[in-house]
């Protein structure tokens, strides 16, 4: 497991906090932050998130609602809006992060409890 993904996950599942992913996010080079951005947008994908999933992330993220990526997560199409958010100049990278980590981990935790509930191989959502 590549330590991008460990630590997406870790937030998702709690065992790691946003403010430790950010901190580790912040150290990368801007293109690897980018291709983390673009990994975070797949798993929340894959995860079925939703607008309802981004309005209670945004609130976990930190960032404020007025801000571009928290503007952006909360309208429909949320994938559309996704794509925009990683689209977002570097300046706004860290912001970006927090917002759409804070939202997959609203919708990995809402598949976890129902698709995965006792009956989970994936190796993600086994992390602990």
């Amino acid at each position: 497991m590549r330590a991008s993904e460990r630590i997406i996950n870790e937030v998702a599942q709690g065992l790691r906090s946003l403010e430790d992913a950010v901190a580790w996010f912040s150290s990368l080079e801007q293109v690897e932050q980018r291709a983390v951005l673009h990994e975070v947008v797949r798993y929340a994908m894959q995860a079925h998130a939703t607008v309802n999933d981004a309005r209670d992330g945004l609130l976990r993220s930190g960032v404020k609602s007025t801000m571009t990526p928290a503007v952006l997560i909360v309208r429909e199409p949320i994938l559309e809006q996704m794509g925009k958010i990683v689209n977002l100049p570097p300046s706004a990278y860290v912001k970006s992060f927090r917002v759409l980590l804070s939202t997959f981990a609203v919708a990995d935790t809402r598949r976890r409890e129902t698709e995965c509930r006792g009956t989970c191989s994936h190796a993600w959502h086994n992390l602990s």
